[in-house]
């Protein structure tokens, strides 16, 4: 079975992967974190974490699927041309893509959203001022799937790891993630 890459940056949004890495665990689905290098990564609510490899060590041969948290401060990755470069390496026609809350950003820059329906955790002014995004395919909905690629607002975290579980074939118990 291929593995999950679960992209990892400064700032990034620990709870929203909760339910996704859950149902990743529940379903027995391998997953690797990747990051820029090998330095701790700070999230938002100050978990550290050090990825399993970087964006330059990935075999992208054993990846199949990528996870995108969302960040605080996502125009704070505007540079990181390393992070754009591995998301387009990584996608293929088959690749299932969840990216939550600020990431679709990641995917517009990178070119993969093209011509798929999405939504994004970014004010309409952001959206517009970040010249990435295709503004006619953007979407109101809390979750969006369209194809392979599944685009959450932050708060619909839940539905999002559902979602990504079911895209991939998982066999998990949706009961666990009701109130």
């Amino acid at each position: 079975m291929n593995k999950t890459a679960v992209l990892l940056y400064p700032q990034f949004s620990e709870y929203e992967l909760s339910v996704a890495l859950s149902i990743l665990m529940q379903g027995g689905k391998s997953s690797i974190t990747v990051g820029l290098n090998n330095q701790p990564i700070k999230g938002e609510s100050g978990l550290s974490c050090i990825a399993d490899a970087t964006v330059d060590e990935i075999n992208f041969e054993e990846i199949d699927s990528l996870l995108l948290p969302g960040c605080m401060d996502i125009m704070s990755l505007i540079d990181e041309d390393r992070l754009t470069a591995f998301i387009q390496r990584v996608t293929t026609k088959e690749t299932v893509i969840a990216s939550i809350s600020s990431s679709p950003y990641l995917l517009a820059k990178a070119g993969v959203l093209g011509d798929t329906k999405f939504t994004v955790g970014m004010t309409k002014e952001n959206m517009e001022k970040s010249g990435v995004f295709e503004k006619k395919k953007f979407s109101e909905e809390i979750v969006v799937q369209d194809g392979n690629i599944i685009t959450p607002r932050g708060r619909g975290f839940i539905r999002f790891g559902i979602c990504f579980g079911k895209a991939l074939n998982l066999e998990f118990d949706e009961r666990w993630y009701q109130e």
